[in-house]
């Protein structure tokens, strides 16, 4: 391997790197990390792999596997916030090695060299691993990463058996282990989503009567062996009614009302989630649309498998979006599977332009600009934001984007396109080893519920009772080892103060201000932690940090 060629390995490993670097040096965050800390904990715990629970009770409207996964991590290296961010940054790795290999499938290759899709492969899994939202989800939300890698390695066997015929009934076999996996995972979606964009991809092509050649009883036997077994179990102790309410509640109620979801978005809200998910490579789906849309009318379109490829990547990302754009609920993480497909379009397109064609440079130059004005943005807000908005590395960070989106821009517009690319991904994994290394052990302090935990520790007797008002804090539940009581409504947080048991509650000091008087019998504050509300409007107005406060009726 020549010097020129042995760059981009070296940069993929070095973006790889920062997934697995202190996993366990930072606290639980306060969202859906904690159920997959503690649910697969409390199996362990009581030995049951049908039930999950979480503050031990049910917990019944996601599949199992996740927590299983979670389950035999904890046996094997025991039970720690760290271990449970294993897995998640494996299944972050697989989806980086999908992003390579749907890149080499799709990438066009003259006889006998494989160069081009080489290289594709590798702008393409750099440039996803690079990506700080990839890097992000992968130390918080093992559930969305391991459906996005789950239907990313579906697309990935469907593509393989289009690409490579001769081994098609292999590929498919795997492509419905996949599904199943999928499924046991977070449902139905990843049998539906993956149906609908093969289906849109036979009829593209006007190869509808294929399907009988897709292995559909096989595939059916495959995927019930592994969601059957669980469902059933599940059936046996608990009967239809939650499987009925996962269906329902969890799958159609919230496509169709939105059910358990208050944001209420625009049907253009996923146009900007595209772009954010994958960036800085989805800048170039520009360009790869154009190309794409250019060859469709190109002699043998339909015959080349690597154009086919192309078409199929493309159908994934389209379909997803549109699915979910017509859905009542519209999170950004729902498209999330689509970023493996938008990187290995990104790398194909900078594979084939590179270095003749002038929209790669111009792409390029556009991304160093972004990058710089989001570094100057960053030392403007830590600077003029007072001491509460500044976290470590904040400032390191900032500093990076201004150099590398100026050294990139620069470059681009010199002509040296590979050049401001290559800067572009060191820029990006810097910025990552900043984030794990400085920003993240930085941010605990803004994290409120391990200092909660350790006051609670040295006060609890078995009898009291701990609660939460207003607040999601289910970390608490892992940190304490104990039941939890959330409660939203004033009055039945006034009525367990006034139970006679010892309470400790943690709430906002702006409802404990509100409450106080009305409680009805005397309480004391333990202490307050500061916690961080992320909001630009209350940065740019430099806003004090929001706090919590612990209290209790127990003020001897």
């Amino acid at each position: 391997m020549t010097r020129r060629n042995s760059v981009l390995p070296v940069l993929l490993a070095l973006a790889v790197c920062p997934y697995f670097v202190d996993l366990g040096g930072s606290a639980i965050w306060d969202a859906n990390e904690a159920f997959y800390v503690e649910t697969p904990r409390e199996m362990l715990e009581r030995g049951d792999y049908v039930t999950p629970t979480f503050n031990y009770e049910p917990r019944l409207n996601k599949p199992v596997l996740s927590y299983w996964i979670v389950s035999a991590f904890y046996h094997v290296f025991g039970v720690s916030v760290g271990v449970q961010r294993i897995p998640i940054a494996i299944g972050a790795v697989v989806m980086i090695a999908t992003t390579f290999l749907l890149a080499f499938a799709g990438a066009p290759s003259s006889a006998g060299d494989d160069s081009r899709p080489r290289d594709a492969a590798l702008w393409a899994a750099v440039g996803l691993a690079v990506t700080p939202r990839l890097l992000m989800f992968a130390r918080r939300i093992l559930i969305d990463i391991y459906i996005s890698m789950f239907m990313g390695v579906t697309l990935l066997f469907f593509a393989l058996a289009e690409r490579y015929p001769a081994r098609r009934r292999t590929f498919l076999l795997w492509m419905y282990v996949a599904t199943g996996l999928g499924v046991l995972t977070k449902g139905p979606i990843a049998i539906v989503l993956p149906a609908a964009v093969f289906a849109c991809y036979l009829l593209l092509h006007r190869e509808m009567g294929r399907i009988r050649t897709m292995m559909l009883p096989a595939g059916m036997l495959i995927v019930a062996a592994i969601v059957v077994p669980w469902y059933a179990a599940l059936y046996v102790r608990h009967g239809l009614a939650p499987i009925r309410s996962f269906i329902v509640g969890e799958n159609l109620a919230r496509y169709t009302e939105g059910l358990g979801v208050d944001a209420d978005r625009e049907p253009w809200f996923y146009s900007s989630v595209i772009f954010s998910d994958s960036f800085p490579w989805s800048m170039f789906l520009f360009a790869a649309a154009a190309a794409w849309l250019a060859e469709r009318s190109a002699p043998a379109s339909s015959a080349d498998p690597a154009r086919r490829v192309r078409s199929l990547l493309w159908l994934w990302i389209l379909v997803i979006v549109l699915f979910f754009t017509a859905s009542a609920a519209k999170q950004d993480l729902y498209i999330f599977p689509i970023v493996t497909a938008v990187a290995a379009l990104a790398g194909i397109a900078i594979a084939r332009g590179l270095p003749h064609r002038s929209w790669i440079r111009w792409t390029a130059f556009g991304i160093g600009t972004m990058v710089s004005a989001a570094g100057a943005g960053v030392l403007y807000l830590v600077g003029s934001a007072g001491s509460s908005y500044v976290f470590e590395g904040s400032r390191i960070m900032g500093t990076t984007g201004v150099v590398g989106g100026v050294v990139i821009a620069a470059l681009a517009a010199a002509g040296r396109t590979r050049a401001a690319l290559l800067v572009t991904l060191a820029t990006f994994i810097v910025l990552d080893w900043v984030f794990v290394s400085r920003v993240l052990p930085g941010f605990e302090r803004y994290k409120p519920v391990p200092g909660f935990a350790q006051t609670l520790a040295s006060r609890l007797e078995p009898g009291d009772l701990v609660v939460t008002y207003d607040e999601a804090l289910p970390s608490l539940v892992y940190y304490l080892r104990r039941h939890v009581d959330p409660f939203f409504i004033d009055e039945a947080l006034f009525e367990v103060f006034r139970s006679g048991r010892t309470v400790y509650a943690v709430l906002s000091t702006d409802n404990y201000r509100e409450l106080a008087a009305r409680i009805g019998v005397p309480t004391c504050e333990l202490e307050r932690r500061p916690t961080f509300d992320v909001k630009l409007r209350n940065m740019i107005a430099e806003k004090p940090l929001p706090e919590l406060v612990l209290i209790t009726n127990k003020c001897s």
